[in-house]
């Protein structure tokens, strides 16, 4: 969020340096390999970061793989979005019926897209290392190296987030792997991943400024790192340490956007809502600089876009009537939207996820869809969060007013005070569903984490004691000669 511009400020994209995007890559990572590196590279790594102009295009390298193809597109959305009842394949029959795999839990450890989600993942967290090792000995202005290190540590927690979540314990990298041992390292307990996760963000918090100017809208903030941290806490049941992350990010300024649905349109970005967003843009003429697939993969088809990842009709029916969210998530096929753009009742799916719509009336000479930022948190989230930690410390009436908030944007009326701790529970999780269908992909991490995965999955073929997580990728397993040992049940 910018503080300085109250509205939607315009956007400024991070771009990411080519050379050194491809370089440290190169050096840490294969595309698919990420164990099997080569030690000889370490060394022109080194030489690389000299100066503050090569911590700058280091830094913005670990934004830009925030926009890549495994971090965004199918294989997010398999294992993101496709196990929860939120969402169905979505295109026609016999496009992509991999993807089917995934919304009925029938993946194995050769699984594709989980493979690739792990590979996205530790590409982020390989070149977070490089950061965070090597600028802290560059001679430049002092503050700002605190800083860009602080910003990437934030973005290595949000990648081990996404990772502790989708496999439990996984290997634990917090600096590059030179040695043939160091690459070849056994998983780390969930709790040893979460706390570094905590770590990381609790450091970032303390270093990170409140807000940028308009030239440096995008960066993660200090209410970045607390909202992830109150989110990380609460997945750990820590709630007295979620509530006072979140206590914090109440007092930051942010508030809530009126217009649901307008808040996902692009001049809707980097609002007073938006907490961090993964930014994207499109340039004609060079396409793949710092664009996306999160939008073309998901909308209308053959109208917009590919048409997968399509809203349930299980999720269209959570919406209590009247909740204007429900036009801000739900695009139906032969209705009109908002900005004038008539959907046709010839696509092939009956719903479409409007969270990712961009109107016709903007440019696609890139592709469909390729300006659309990315919302990872915004204070709507924050909210929810704050009211669970309470309700489950026993502070009803602080959880009361918090989730009210949220249901009052919505135009619903307030939750009685008169339910019970569980009821109250109960219908936070369901505002959760309903705030947050088809943004960043909790629904299923937060059906597993509430204990509800087993019962409300069932009819998908969610296996209890074996679908909470997805199996480690067997290529993996592997090369790393039997060091990493495999999930129960794959």
């Amino acid at each position: 969020m910018n503080k300085i511009t109250p509205a939607y400020p315009a956007r400024r994209r991070l771009w990411p340096t080519l050379a050194v995007l491809g370089l440290t890559l190169g050096l840490s990572v294969s595309c698919s390999d990420f164990l099997n590196v080569q030690p000889q590279g370490q060394p022109v790594v080194a030489e690389f970061f000299k100066n503050q102009s090569d911590a700058a295009a280091a830094v913005s390298s670990c934004y830009a793989k925030l926009r890549e193809y495994n971090l965004v597109a199918f294989n997010w959305l398999s294992v993101t979005t496709l196990p929860s009842d939120d969402a169905d394949k979505g295109s026609v029959p016999g496009d992509g019926d991999y993807l089917n795999d995934y919304s009925f839990f029938r993946f194995t450890a050769t699984a594709g897209s989980a493979e690739g989600y792990w590979l996205g993942q530790y590409q982020q967290v390989l070149l977070c290392n490089q950061v965070i090792l090597n600028v802290p000995n560059i001679d430049m202005e002092a503050s700002l190296r605190s800083r860009y290190v602080a910003e990437v540590q934030f973005l290595r927690a949000l990648a081990y987030f996404n990772l502790v979540r989708a496999y439990g314990g996984v290997p634990l990298y917090t600096k590059p792997a030179v040695t043939i041992e160091e690459q070849n390292i056994p998983r780390a307990s969930r709790e040893e991943v979460y706390a570094l996760i905590i770590s990381d963000l609790t450091a970032a918090a303390g270093v990170l400024p409140v807000s940028y100017p308009n030239s440096d809208v995008g960066r993660v903030t200090k209410g970045a790192a607390l909202s992830l941290l109150a989110k990380a806490q609460l997945y750990q049941k820590n709630y007295t340490a979620s509530l006072a992350a979140s206590d914090q990010v109440l007092t930051l300024g942010y508030s809530l956007v009126p217009d649901f649905y307008r808040m996902f349109r692009i001049e809707g970005e980097n609002g007073p809502e938006s907490i961090f967003e993964v930014q994207c843009t499109s340039l004609p003429g060079n396409c793949d600089v710092a664009n996306s697939y999160w939008a073309e993969a998901q909308m209308a088809r053959p109208q917009l876009g590919w048409g997968f990842c399509t809203p349930s009709a299980d999720l269209a029916a959570a919406f209590e009537p009247g909740d204007k969210r429900k036009l801000g998530t739900i695009m139906e096929r032969g209705t009109t939207t908002p900005d004038g753009d008539s959907i046709y009742t010839s696509n092939s799916n009956e719903r479409y996820n409007m969270k990712a719509y961009v109107p016709n009336s903007v440019d696609k000479s890139c592709g469909y869809g390729r300006d659309q930022n990315i919302r990872v948190l915004r204070f709507g989230e924050v909210l929810l969060l704050n009211a669970e930690a309470a309700n489950e410390l026993g502070q009803t009436a602080k959880a009361l007013a918090t989730v009210n908030r949220v249901r009052a944007r919505a135009g619903l009326t307030a939750l009685s005070s008169s339910l019970s701790q569980e009821q109250l529970r109960q219908a936070i999780w369901q505002e959760r569903r309903v705030e947050l269908a088809l943004e960043y992909g909790d629904r299923y991490f937060d059906l597993v984490r509430q204990g509800r995965a087993a019962t409300v999955l069932k009819s998908r073929g969610f296996v209890a004691g074996k679908s909470e997580v997805f199996p480690i990728p067997l290529s993996q397993i592997q090369l790393s000669g039997g060091k990493l040992t495999q999930n129960p049940g794959y």
